[in-house]
C-alpha cells in the first residue's frame, strides 16, 4: 500500500469518526491506517525512537509521568534542564566528596586490614579524580565488604570476659586472660566425645541452646572444667531426650493417621465389591484389629502392614474386574463431564462481562478490588479507583431515545478501553456508571489517566443517525493509602464523585 493510498483511508476514517481536523487528530488517524496496512513511518514511532539515546534515569523518569506524544517529551525535558543548577550541584558534588574523603580517612584508622585498604584506595580514587566506572567498582568493593563482614569472632573471648562489639577498647581492657600451661590432650578429647554424644539420632536437629554448647566446646575444650559447664550439659542432655520422645511421637502419630486412613478406605472398598470372598472378609477382620488395638512401635506397625499387603495382592484381582466392567461408563461420564465443564467455562465468562460494552460488569470488578486489596493487606501495594458518570444520561435516553443512549454507553467504553493502561482494569457498575481499577498507582497518575479520559470524552463526536450527541464525564478517584478500609475507600471515591457534579461537572475530583 502506497502512502498516498493511506493518507486517503486516514481523510476517510475522520470522516467517518466525525473528528475535527486539527494537527494531533490527523496525526493520529494516519498513524493508526499506517500501522493496519503494515508500513511502518518513523514519525509514528512516538517517544521509542528517542529512548536510546537517554540514560536510565531519564527513561525511568519519562514511564513515571506517562510521556506518550513527542510533544509531551519535548515539554518534559524542557522541565527537567530548568531545574538543573549547575552552580549548586558542582558545589554538592565538592562537598560530598570531602565528606567521603574523610570518612574514608577515618576508616583507614580502624583495626580491619580490609576495611582499611578499600578506604586508602577510596581516598586515592578522590584525589586523583577517577572516572565513573572507577567510583562504580568501588562502590562494590564497600558494598561485598558490608555483605561478607562478620564480627562473630569477637564472641571467642566471651569467656574471659564481656564482649561489646559496638567497643573494642572496652572489650579488650575487660579481658581477664589467666597464664595457661598448655592444651590437654584428654580435655579435646573428652570434648569430641561429648559433641559426638549431643549430635541428634532421632530428632531432626539439636535446639539453638545445645548448638551454641556444641560450638563452645569445638573452639575451646578446655570449657568442660568451668563451673557453668556442668548445668549447660545436663540441660543439653534433656533436651535431646525429650526432642528424641518428641520426634518419635510424631513419626507413631503419623503412621497411626496413615493406618486409619488405609482401614477406613480399604473396608469400605471390601464392602462395596460384589466378589467378597471369605478370604477378603478376613483381611477385613485384620483391618478392623489394626483399628481397634493400634500398635506402639515401628517393628509391630510395619509387620501387620506387611501381612495385609501380601493378602490384598492376592486377592485385589477380584476388585479389578469389577473395576474393568465399569470402564467403558467412567469414560462416558468423563466425556459428558469435559462437555458440562465448557459450558460452564462460558456461562462463567458470560456471567463476568457486561452485555452491552463488552467490559466487566459489577460483579466481576468486586473480585479485582478484593484481590487488589489483599495484595495491599500482604505487601503494601497501593491502588486507586476511579468512578466515572456520564453527565445528564438520562436526557439522552429522553431526548434520542433508549438506543441513542446504548450507542453513547458503547462508545464511551471504548474510549475507556483506548485510554487505559495494561494494568488498569475498567467495567460498567452499573447504569451510566463505570468503575476503573488502577493497580500499582498513586493519587498523580491516576489523576493523569482521569484527566485523559475526560478530555477525550469531551473532544469525541458521539454520533447516532448522523447527529452529534454532546456528551461529558465527571470522574471522583480515591486511593487506598488515604482510607482505613476498602469500604471506606469506595465511600471516598463515590464522595469525590458527588464533589465533580455538584462543581459543576465534566471535571475530575481526587
Amino acid at each position: 500500500m502506497t502512502i498516498n493510498q493511506i493518507v486517503r483511508n486516514t481523510i476517510e476514517r475522520l470522516k467517518t469518526e466525525g473528528k475535527v481536523w486539527t494537527p494531533d487528530l490527523y496525526a493520529e488517524a494516519f498513524c493508526l491506517e499506517a500501522k493496519k496496512a503494515g508500513v511502518k513511518v518513523e514519525d509514528c514511532q512516538g517517544i521509542d525512537r528517542f529512548t536510546p539515546l537517554m540514560d536510565k534515569k531519564t527513561i525511568d523518569e519519562v514511564k513515571q509521568y506517562r510521556v506518550r506524544t513527542t510533544a509531551e517529551l519535548v515539554r518534559f525535558l524542557i522541565s527537567k534542564m530548568n531545574r538543573l543548577n549547575p552552580s549548586e550541584a558542582s558545589i554538592l558534588v565538592e562537598i560530598l566528596s570531602s565528606l567521603t574523603r574523610t570518612i574514608a580517612m577515618s576508616i583507614s584508622t580502624l583495626h580491619n586490614p580490609d576495611a582499611t585498604a578499600l578506604a586508602k584506595k577510596t581516598v586515592t580514587l578522590i584525589d586523583t579524580q577517577g572516572g565513573k566506572t572507577q567510583i562504580e567498582l568501588i562502590k562494590q568493593a564497600w558494598e561485598n565488604f558490608l555483605a561478607i563482614y562478620d564480627d562473630s569472632f569477637l564472641h571467642k573471648l566471651s569467656d574471659y570476659g564481656d564482649v561489646d562489639p559496638l567497643n573494642l577498647q572496652k572489650t579488650i581492657e575487660g579481658l581477664r586472660i589467666e597464664p595457661s600451661s598448655g592444651q590437654n590432650n584428654d580435655l579435646v578429647r573428652i570434648a569430641q566425645f561429648l559433641v559426638m554424644g549431643l549430635s541428634p539420632s532421632i530428632a531432626p536437629k539439636m535446639d539453638d541452646k545445645t548448638e551454641k554448647l556444641t560450638q563452645k566446646l569445638r573452639e575451646n575444650p578446655s570449657y568442660v572444667s568451668h563451673e557453668a559447664f556442668e548445668k549447660e550439659i545436663k540441660a543439653a542432655i534433656a533436651m535431646r531426650i525429650a526432642l528424641d520422645k518428641q520426634s518419635v511421637e510424631e513419626m507413631v502419630k503419623a503412621l497411626d493417621t496413615l493406618l486409619e486412613k488405609l482401614s477406613v478406605q480399604l473396608i469400605d472398598l471390601i464392602e462395596r465389591s460384589e466378589h467378597s470372598t471369605t478370604e477378603i472378609r478376613g483381611v477385613k477382620r485384620d483391618l478392623e484389629a489394626l483399628e481397634s488395638d493400634k500398635p506402639k512401635d515401628f517393628k509391630t506397625a510395619h509387620k501387620r502392614l506387611y501381612t495385609i499387603a501380601t493378602a490384598l495382592e492376592e486377592k485385589v484381582e477380584i476388585l479389578s474386574h469389577d473395576l474393568r466392567s465399569h470402564n467403558e461408563k467412567v469414560n462416558e461420564m468423563g466425556q459428558k463431564i469435559a462437555t458440562l465443564e465448557s459450558q460452564l467455562a462460558v456461562a462463567t465468562q458470560a456471567s463476568r462481562e457486561d452485555f452491552l460494552t463488552k467490559l466487566l460488569n459489577k460483579r466481576a470488578l468486586e473480585e479485582i478490588i478484593a484481590i487488589k486489596e489483599a495484595e495491599y493487606e500482604r505487601h503494601g501495594r497501593n491502588f486507586c479507583i476511579a468512578m466515572l458518570d456520564l453527565d445528564f444520561f438520562k436526557s439522552v435516553n429522553d431526548t434520542y431515545g433508549h438506543e441513542a443512549g446504548d450507542a453513547v454507553l458503547k462508545a464511551f467504553a471504548q474510549i475507556l478501553k483506548d485510554e487505559a493502561r495494561m494494568t488498569d482494569t475498567i467495567g460498567r457498575f452499573g447504569g451510566e456508571e463505570f468503575l476503573a481499577v488502577m493497580g500499582d498507582t498513586e493519587l498523580s497518575g491516576a489523576q493523569t489517566l482521569a484527566e485523559k479520559v475526560r478530555g477525550h470524552v469531551q473532544e469525541a463526536h458521539f454520533m447516532y443517525q448522523g447527529e452529534r450527541i454532546a456528551v461529558t464525564v465527571s470522574i471522583g478517584i480515591a486511593q487506598r493509602i488515604d482510607y482505613p478500609s476498602l469500604e471506606t475507600l469506595k465511600v471516598g471515591a463515590d464522595e469525590r464523585l458527588y464533589d465533580a457534579k455538584r462543581k459543576g461537572r465534566n471535571r475530575v475530583e481526587a
